[in-house]
């Protein structure tokens, strides 16, 4: 397959009209289409819809794979959820991030078309967008460590110098979606190890949430109470968001860059160590293991004793590749055991005389070369 290209959009605050059902397929008549997703895949052509105007009009996630390495990951978030001046320390110095304003939401493309494909593993682009889809959760409750891996791509192509400071004190340990998202968009992983060694900061202890929620004014738990009754899904998510804001990082040192890119390299260095040793395990158990099957081997035919001479002229007057093959293994196999013996000699004079007796059996003879 030359080409190929992998949709996948999902409404989670809203489910979709049978209009706007309709709408979708008149974009496709193949894609699977439900009330919170549209999905398809295509082998030739393109999608004629325009991704970033349906995630204006109709869903909240959206992913598109290409084989030719492009990734890509929309997220629409509610604009009173996600501050831009908080994200903007992140992207700087990533250019494949763009975040525009669309009513009241911002929508956060995710687009790096140069990951390196996978040519050994088919990827279909399913699974993707489930593995991803708790990040938009992630951002609404205040938790930006998805912008922290994109800005670890600009430290791994050296867009940033070593005495700038991380955007995060840390960002351990990474969920599964992070743990996704550095896979989908190539996240230099020696990178994320020496970023996730720091703690991320915690979710708020019961005792700090239950302070902030007693110090709101009545009227804005009145508010909020309304605003729950009237199906607003966001509400845990901006208590929570709001919860970490007023708890903050405290005094925690964030590293610089140089240190980050010297973590890394102890934990490059470590792992290649650790592949090293298991190859070197893995290399010595496999060699263990033939050695045994040699020494069977050899048993057997050792206790076979003058039989094998019969059994290699049997196979030898087959005439076949078979007969060879197999009359050949078992001189090499007689050989091993006349050195170890110390009958040399014997075994000499015996091919000697098969050579000459069989000399106008070509295809025989050159398998007895290097006996």
């Amino acid at each position: 397959m030359s080409e190929y290209q992998y949709y996948e959009f999902q409404a989670v605050d809203q489910p979709l009209t049978k209009a706007g059902q309709e709408m979708l397929r008149d974009l496709s008549t193949r894609a699977r289409i439900t009330a919170t997703s549209f999905t398809n895949h295509y082998e030739w052509g393109d999608f004629k819809g325009d991704p970033k105007r349906l995630m204006e009009s109709c869903f909240d996630l959206h992913l598109y794979l290409a084989n030719w390495g492009a990734r890509r990951l929309m997220i629409r978030v509610p604009k009173y959820l996600l501050a831009l001046m908080d994200i903007e320390p992140f992207l700087s110095e990533v250019d494949w991030v763009k975040v525009w304003t669309s009513g009241g939401n911002f929508i956060v493309d995710i687009w790096r078309d140069e990951v390196e494909p996978d040519y050994e593993v088919w990827d279909d682009g399913s699974g993707w967008l489930a593995a991803l889809a708790s990040l938009r959760a992630d951002l609404l409750s205040g938790d930006l460590r998805l912008f922290y891996l994109l800005w670890l791509t600009a430290v791994e192509e050296d867009f940033l110098p070593d005495n700038v400071v991380e955007p995060l004190p840390g960002i351990g340990p990474l969920t599964g979606a992070l743990e996704a998202a550095v896979d989908f968009f190539d996240v230099d992983r020696d990178l994320a190890a020496a970023a996730a060694a720091s703690p991320y900061q915690e979710e708020p202890a019961p005792d700090a949430s239950r302070a902030f929620v007693a110090g709101l004014a009545e009227a804005e738990k009145s508010d909020l109470l309304l605003r729950l009754m009237v199906g607003d899904a966001h509400i845990a998510s901006e208590l929570r968001r709001r919860t970490r804001m007023q708890n903050g990082d405290g005094a925690r040192v964030r590293r610089t860059v140089g240190e980050l890119r010297a973590r890394a390299r102890e934990i490059r260095e470590g792992r290649k160590r650790a592949e090293m040793e298991r190859r070197r395990v893995e290399e010595r158990r496999k060699a263990e293991e033939a050695e045994k099957a040699r020494r069977a081997r050899l048993d057997a035919v050792r206790r076979r004793g003058e039989n094998v001479w019969t059994e290699i002229e049997a196979e030898i007057v087959r005439r076949n590749s078979s007969g060879y093959d197999r009359a050949a293994a078992l001189l090499t196999d007689l050989k091993q055991l006349a050195v170890e013996q110390g009958t040399a000699a014997d075994f000499f004079r015996r091919l000697t005389a098969i050579r000459a007796h069989h000399a106008r059996k070509g295809q025989f003879i050159k398998r007895l070369q290097g006996l």
